[in-house]
């Protein structure tokens, strides 16, 4: 009967476009409650996805590679329309939020060496930090538990990044392989003592050019797509990997325009990613936007598409499991240790540091929504910003 009404009550595809068109345009809050959007409006409201295809697409956004909201809005459209659905859905949901950065580009190109647009960003970067760490922190107590394995995983990472300033990408893979071995084979101790010499290989094999390095067309989008890649669970994953590609090695940024990137993804809506955007512009103007964020969500897209059929037979199966836990523990350690990379950078005086200290609180103690903790940290960068 629950079936019968189920299909009863199926959209036409052009609603199920117009409802993720609205979640892109006005979704604020993160890929937590946008995926929290997702579950009442369409599963308990309007009765348009199941609840086995909605939990099937939470756990394959969980672990696959990708933003969570991006894939698990991309695999909803995969269950209404097949790749048709999955294809339109990507972009009615990305494309409010790319158009506003675009917006933002714009004005900061134009209006970035003004007073106002200064002391607007010296107050938002300083929150942005109070909100990275409150989102390492919820990752670390929802991911490690107890489990040792783990917690050293996620230390050498969170060293790693902040002592190199980078973030190595064979240590995601090695960290899901390495735990999926100790899991399915035991051996605890030697898996760990690989893990190190991974890391050890990882830390020497990142080098910081002295020289920025030209950003064609070509490694611009290719660049991209590896970050695309390797972002797990939370959109902050990939705060770590872009700074080291593009501050550290390419030279493309420097270190305040990043922080005024990261600065971009919290004041607008939709997914966090939606960053590279904003660096893509001040990297090669409208196509190096667009080329960015075309390379940040093909893989996502296709992590979405191809395995769909797949992971319904395998999403129980124990070491793709083990695998997705070693990688999380990874990110989220290299999220901690990005957040101690880039608080060096935002934090440098006492109205930065009240700032920063402010926000992390409001977020602990009162959970006020990032939009909101965003403007007022505008407006507090206004009134203190050194004249």
């Amino acid at each position: 009967m629950t079936e019968i009404l189920y299909y009863m009550v199926q959209p036409s595809l052009t609603q199920f476009l117009l409802y993720f068109l609205y979640l892109g345009t006005f979704g604020f809050g993160g890929p937590i409650a946008l995926a929290g959007y997702m579950q009442k409006d369409l599963v308990e409201k309007r009765k348009w996805i199941s609840k086995e295809d909605y939990l099937d697409g939470l756990a394959l956004a969980q672990l696959a590679p990708g933003p969570l909201a991006a894939q698990l809005a991309m695999y909803l459209g995969y269950v209404r329309a097949g790749v048709l659905g999955a294809t339109l859905v990507s972009l009615v949901f990305i494309l409010p939020s790319f158009f506003m950065v675009l917006a933002i580009s714009w004005s900061y190109v134009q209006f970035g060496g003004l007073p106002w647009m200064q002391a607007l960003f010296y107050g938002i970067g300083a929150a942005v930090i109070g909100i990275i760490a409150q989102s390492a922190y919820k990752l670390t107590k929802m991911t490690l538990g107890k489990d040792i394995a783990l917690w050293i995983i996620y230390l050498i990472l969170m060293i790693s990044t902040a002592v190199a300033q980078a973030e190595m990408a064979v240590l995601f893979l090695a960290a899901g392989i390495i735990y999926m071995v100790l899991k399915m084979k035991g051996g605890t101790a030697k898996g760990l003592k690989v893990f190190t010499s991974f890391a050890w290989l990882g830390g020497t094999s990142t080098v910081a050019l002295g020289i920025p390095v030209p950003a064609t067309d070509s490694r611009i989008l290719l660049f991209f797509a590896k970050a695309g890649a390797m972002v797990f669970g939370s959109g902050l994953a990939i705060v770590p990997f872009l700074y080291g590609g593009v501050v550290k090695e390419y030279h493309w940024l420097n270190e305040k325009q990043f922080m005024d990137a990261v600065a971009v993804a919290m004041i607008t809506p939709g997914p966090v990613v939606i960053t590279v955007a904003f660096i893509g512009y001040l990297v090669r103007g409208l196509s190096g936007a667009t080329l960015a964020a075309a390379g940040v969500f093909l893989p996502v897209y296709l992590f979405v598409v191809i395995p769909s059929k797949w992971f319904k037979k395998h999403s129980k199966d124990g070491w793709l499991n083990a695998f997705v836990k070693g990688v999380t523990a990874a990110t989220t350690g290299a999220i901690a240790g990005a957040c101690i990379v880039l608080g060096r950078r935002a934090i440098f005086d006492f109205p930065t540091a009240f700032i920063a200290a402010a926000t992390l609180f409001l977020l602990m103690r009162f959970k006020i929504k990032e939009p909101l903790l965003i403007v007022i940290a505008g407006v507090s960068g206004l009134l203190l910003f050194p004249r």
